[in-house]
């Protein structure tokens, strides 16, 4: 158990350690390569905040621990909106870009009831796999082709964690972090399994739990530490691509590697809580953007922004718990 204990923590840190050098690498690489801003904060960053997910899920599946992998990614959803942006509101508002509300959230409400239909049967097929990889690659062609055109674009594409460094030192940024993400997330998956057989409990639920959890404290770091800097008017979109890779780019590996059948309570309990508190989210979104064009003087007042308080932030917060109590 000691042992278990001790391959989680250094898993977890080999994970947010690397993660950091191979996002600083590839978007090293992706600038000395011409791509522009926008593409690289949308597809690279976007991916690369992700990789601890997408490597935890492919060593999952490969160690016969798919439930464990379909779990992180569902957890994952959970814990970024109910933990990450509920703890982030209690320390600062979120400001609400209401372009989301026509481009992000519908698009992640989309994969969310798309991923529900694959998730009804209870199985993830190597088709479902294929299906979801599909939806990422035309949902984030949609998105880069949009934003190209957006005078905003540029702030959202979280362009700090683009350096400009040498070709030699972001490809050894990249491969350095690479190989680490594997080795680390090798690691913590075989201490989570341990875990699990030491406590009784399945692999499902420690993916959902100690694994997600540990998954999403990068961006709960960066989102509170951005908060409290003033530097926040993307967290809100970072965390709706986050959940969208976590669908259909986490989700799919299991379904393509490793294709599990799940146990009911994946779909009744973990996918309903996960649409729930989702659906809690873009509603509290809604009803800013409703609040704000009641209360502008004109169509051109300019209104395009609003924020996410403490009031939300705790019910964000309280919403996660009643899943914990429900879980357990």
């Amino acid at each position: 158990m000691t042992t278990a204990i001790i391959a989680i923590v250094i898993g977890f840190i080999g994970l947010i350690w690397s993660a950091d050098r191979f996002v600083t690498g590839a978007a090293g690489i992706a600038r000395n390569m011409g791509m522009a801003p926008i593409t690289i904060g949308l597809t690279v960053v976007a991916l690369g905040t992700s990789a601890p997910e997408i490597l935890v899920a492919i060593s999952a599946a490969m160690e016969n621990a798919s439930e464990l992998a379909v779990g992180n990614a569902i957890g994952s959803n959970l814990a970024n909106i109910g933990m990450v942006l509920g703890i982030t509101a209690l320390v600062a508002p979120i400001p609400i870009r209401f372009g989301l509300l026509k481009r992000e959230f519908p698009l992640l409400i989309g994969a969310t009831l798309g991923t529900g239909l694959l998730l009804y049967d209870n199985e993830l097929s190597f088709v479902d796999g294929l299906l979801l990889l599909a939806g990422l690659t035309g949902i984030f062609y949609y998105l880069v082709t949009c934003k190209a055109h957006l005078p905003e674009a540029e702030q959202e594409a979280d362009l700090e964690q683009i350096l400009d460094i040498s070709k030699s030192s972001a490809w050894k940024l990249f491969f350095v972090g690479l190989i680490l993400l594997m080795v680390s997330s090798h690691v913590l998956v075989a201490g989570a399994k341990d875990i699990a057989s030491a406590l009784g409990v399945s692999e499902l639920v420690i993916g959902l739990t100690i694994v997600a959890i540990g998954t999403s404290l990068p961006e709960l770091a960066a989102t509170v530490a951005s908060a409290l800097k003033g530097h926040h008017d993307i967290a809100l979109g970072n965390i709706v691509g986050s959940n969208l890779f976590n669908l259909l780019a986490v989700m799919s590996m299991p379904a393509l590697i490793n294709p599990p059948s799940l146990d009911s309570d994946v779909f009744n309990r973990d996918y309903a809580a996960m649409t729930a508190i989702t659906l809690l989210l873009a509603f509290i979104a809604l009803c800013h953007k409703l609040w704000a064009n009641k209360h502008i003087d004109s169509p051109t007042s300019g209104c395009t922004t609003s924020t996410i308080g403490r009031l939300e932030g705790l019910l964000l917060l309280l919403a996660y718990g009643l899943y914990f109590v429900i879980l357990f």
